[in-house]
């Protein structure tokens, strides 16, 4: 699921991207692409600490 998110919010960023290089109209600013980005990874990272917790426990470790 917070890969997933962090998938989405990423989306959210390329597309504004893309928006700005191609329609010079993107919809977010410098603050805005950094705080996208600030979410994607901290989204990221709970997705892949959860996994490994999960993997540990299964492991019984």
């Amino acid at each position: 699921m917070y890969l997933a998110i962090s998938a989405i919010v990423f989306a959210v960023y390329f597309a504004n991207v893309l928006l700005g290089a191609f329609a010079s109209d993107a919809f977010l600013g410098d603050v805005g692409e950094m705080l996208v980005l600030f979410v994607t990874t901290i989204f990221f990272v709970v997705a892949i600490l959860k996994r490994e917790a999960d993997r540990d426990e299964k492991n019984g470790s």
